[in-house]
């Protein structure tokens, strides 16, 4: 970390290598696929411009998750109408293969639920990171993070029950 705040590329890679997953897990949450890549570059081109500011280097996740949260939100503020549509659009139209229907059901249902359980399930369910992980990729507590994962599946379930019978939950 010492060295990647002294202006070294090398270990700032590595950092990106270890946190890129997470960071898109974040995005995920209300942005569409389209524009995630885009996102997730945005996101650690800040950190590194920003890194001389970080006081504690064992801080470097939760504090580059704030700014994935920032640039989600700004993100979001530009292209809201967007979103919406994309949402829409995504009910409408049947993508090809019900797998991939299905998955988009799956994150549209996440993304209408409280952020406190959207971003773990995202790292449970698209990038695959155990409750150990996620706890130490994101500072909470491991009895946080299952806490969340247990609440957020169940309202989960609860959002594609809903969705099935034709009413989404708000």
């Amino acid at each position: 970390m010492l060295a990647a705040q002294a202006g070294d590329p090398s270990p700032f890679d590595a950092l990106y290598r270890r946190h890129a997953r997470i960071v898109h897990a974040v995005l995920l949450g209300r942005t569409t696929r389209d524009d995630i890549e885009d996102l997730v570059q945005e996101v650690f081109m800040a950190a590194w411009r920003q890194l001389r500011t970080l006081r504690d280097p064992a801080a470097f996740s939760g504090w580059l998750l704030t700014i994935a949260r920032h640039v989600r939100i700004d993100h979001a503020r530009r292209f809201r109408t967007y979103e919406d549509l994309d949402e829409q659009r995504a009910g409408a139209i049947a993508p090809v293969g019900s797998d991939r229907l299905e998955a988009s059901r799956a994150l549209a249902a996440i993304r209408r639920l409280p952020e406190a359980y959207r971003e773990p399930l995202l790292l449970r369910l698209v990038e695959g990171l155990t409750g150990p992980e996620i706890a130490l990729r994101t500072g909470l507590t491991a009895a946080s993070v299952r806490v969340n994962l247990c609440r957020g599946m169940k309202l989960l379930r609860d959002e594609l029950d809903a969705a099935s019978r034709g009413r989404g939950l708000t």
